[in-house]
């Protein structure tokens, strides 16, 4: 047990969190997206049952943002004629507690699944709220 550490993150996705280099991005990834496949050749863990919300709130205060990089934070953008997801409005709210000077960037669905596939690892949540996938970029501590 460690002291300050949510217990929503595993031993597992600790180490990931700490292997990971400056640059180096991890898909934090809903319960719809194809985790596994998109994880080939990759770091995979599952926090199933752990929602975004949850999951953000705690690796946000234990792994800073590349404020090099505006695209540091990113989520698949809504594909034309579906609702924008009311959990956005969250994403914002965490990103302004936890990196300030950050802001979401949306990528298009397609152009998302290819760069997901280059990340160094990928988080299987139970989050069911559609196109609630995130993609981190590490930065400097």
């Amino acid at each position: 047990m460690l002291k300050n550490i949510s217990p929503v993150l595993s031993p597992a996705l600790l180490k990931i969190l700490c292997e990971m280099g400056h640059g180096d991005e991890i898909v934090l990834a809903d319960a719809h997206f194809p985790a596994k496949t998109t994880a080939q050749g990759h770091a995979f863990v599952g926090a199933h049952g752990i929602g975004m919300r949850e999951l953000l709130e705690a690796i946000l205060p234990l792994f800073p943002l590349d404020t090099y990089d505006g695209e540091n934070f990113l989520v698949m953008q809504v594909v034309d004629g579906d609702p924008v997801p009311e959990i956005w409005n969250d994403f914002e709210d965490i990103l302004k507690a936890h990196e300030p000077s950050c802001h979401i960037t949306y990528v298009e669905r397609f152009a998302y699944y290819e760069r997901a596939k280059k990340t160094y690892a990928v988080v299987a949540t139970g989050e069911t709220a559609p196109y609630s996938n995130v993609i981190l970029k590490k930065g400097v501590v």
